[in-house]
C-alpha cells in the first residue's frame, strides 16, 4: 500500500510525532500489517502496529473491536491491581481514534493502530520448556479474564468452535456431494460419524449446566505468545481477533492439536506424527500453575479431551471442504485437503490411543 495512503489512514488516529519509516510486517494470512515508527519530542524513537482488518473473515467488526478492548483493559485493570512491573509490556494497548472510536474507517478499508512492544519476540517451534511457558501465559489469560461479567463479549465469528454447527455443515455436503467426491472418502465419513456423539458432549454438558462459558483466545498456538527478547519471560497474549465466549476444552485443545503433533497439519508420511507427551505435560503443569483456582472438576478432567475434541474438528472441517470442491481453504497441491483430513484423522487416533494416560495425569489436579 502506498506511503500517502497509509499516512492518511494514521491520520484519523492522535499521533502528533514525526513519521519516520512505515514498512509491512509479519506473515499473517487475514489482515494487512505494518510497522510505524515516529520520533518523539524527546528524540527517542517510538513504534506503532498498524493493521487493515480483514472485514471479508470478520464481518462485525464493530464486536470485534469492542471485545479487544474489553479484554485488553480488563487485563490492564488486574495487572495495576496486582502492582505487575511494566504494565505496558503485558497486555497490548489500543488507540482509539481521534473520535475516540475503536477503529478508523477508511475508504479502502477498516484500521486498528496499537503501540509496538519494545524488546518482544514469539517463537514457531515448541519444546517442552516453551510449552510450560506457553501454558502459564494461557493460564494466566484465562484466569485474569475469568471474572469478566457475562454478556460483555459477542462472538467474532459465529459457531466457530460448535461441534454440532460443524458436524451439520460435514452432513450437508455430504448429502449434496457437490464434488463427487464422496465415494472415494466413505470409511473417512463412517469414522467421523462413530465419534459424532462423544464429540458433541460439550454442547451437552453445557445445556446441563456442567461446563460454564469462559472468555477464550480461539486460537491458542506458541506463536500467539509474546516473550522479552533477553530473558524469555512470558510478555503477553496477542491477536485477539478471536477472543469470545467459548468453553476452556477448545483453548486447551487447540493447543494439543498444534502443538503437542510431532508431525505437520498436513504431512504426507503419518509415521512422523506422534503425541508428544513431554509437551502435553509441561503444557498442563503450567496452565494449572495459573488456572487450577478458577477451573472446575469437570474442566480439569476433560481437559484432554479437548485435545481430541478439537483435532476431531478439523478432520470433519477439512473433510468438508473436500468433499465440497475446496471452496474455503487454501490448496497448494492435489487433494491437499484430503492429506490434511487423513493427517488430523491419524493424529486423533494417536491421541484416542494415549487417553488413559492424559487422563491419569489431569489427576494430580483433582
Amino acid at each position: 500500500m502506498e506511503y500517502k495512503a497509509l499516512t492518511n489512514v494514521l491520520n484519523h488516529f492522535p499521533i502528533e510525532e514525526k513519521i519516520v519509516e512505515i514498512a509491512p510486517i509479519g506473515n499473517g494470512h487475514i489482515n494487512d500489517t505494518y510497522g510505524i515508527t515516529v520520533d518523539t519530542p524527546q528524540g527517542h524513537e517510538r513504534k506503532y502496529i498498524l493493521q487493515r482488518i480483514n472485514d471479508q473473515i470478520f464481518e462485525d467488526v464493530e464486536t470485534l473491536q469492542s471485545n479487544i478492548f474489553a479484554v485488553t483493559d480488563h487485563i490492564r485493570q488486574h495487572l495495576e491491581r496486582k502492582g505487575a512491573a511494566d504494565v505496558a509490556r503485558r497486555v497490548l494497548t489500543f488507540i482509539p481514534t481521534k473520535e475516540g472510536k475503536n477503529y478508523a474507517i477508511v475508504k479502502d478499508g477498516k484500521w486498528r493502530l496499537c503501540y509496538f512492544i519494545k524488546g518482544s519476540k514469539s517463537y514457531e517451534n515448541v519444546s517442552p520448556q516453551l510449552a510450560y511457558f506457553a501454558g502459564k501465559a494461557f493460564g494466566e489469560f484465562h484466569s485474569m479474564l475469568s471474572d469478566l461479567p457475562e454478556g460483555v463479549l459477542g462472538e467474532t465469528i459465529p459457531n466457530f468452535h460448535n461441534m454440532s454447527f460443524r458436524l451439520q455443515q460435514f452432513r450437508d455436503a455430504v448429502s449434496e456431494d457437490k464434488a463427487g467426491r464422496v465415494s472415494e472418502v466413505k470409511d473417512l465419513i463412517e469414522e467421523i460419524e462413530q465419534r459424532a456423539e462423544a464429540m458433541t458432549l460439550q454442547e451437552r454438558l453445557f445445556q446441563e449446566g456442567a461446563l460454564k462459558l469462559r472468555t477464550n483466545h480461539c486460537d491458542t498456538k506458541v506463536n500467539n505468545i509474546l516473550f522479552d527478547e533477553d530473558t524469555d519471560e512470558v510478555l503477553c497474549v496477542i491477536d485477539l481477533d478471536t477472543v469470545m465466549p467459548g468453553f476452556v476444552l477448545s483453548d486447551i485443545g487447540d493447543f494439543i492439536r498444534t502443538a503437542v503433533n510431532s508431525g505437520e497439519e498436513d504431512d504426507e508420511n503419518l509415521a512422523n506424527i506422534q503425541v508428544d507427551m513431554p509437551v502435553f505435560e509441561s503444557y498442563i503443569r503450567g496452565y494449572m500453575e495459573q488456572a487450577k483456582d478458577f477451573l472446575t472438576p469437570v474442566e480439569i478432567k476433560l481437559l484432554p479431551y479437548g485435545g481430541r475434541l478439537l483435532t476431531y474438528m478439523q478432520t470433519v472441517r477439512f473433510l468438508t471442504d473436500y468433499i465440497n470442491g475446496d471452496t474455503y481453504y487454501k490448496t497448494y497441491k492435489p487433494k491437499h485437503n484430503l492429506i490434511r483430513t487423513k493427517a488430523q484423522f491419524d493424529f486423533l487416533r494417536k491421541l484416542e490411543q494415549k487417553q488413559e494416560e492424559m487422563d491419569h495425569f489431569m489427576t494430580n489436579w483433582l
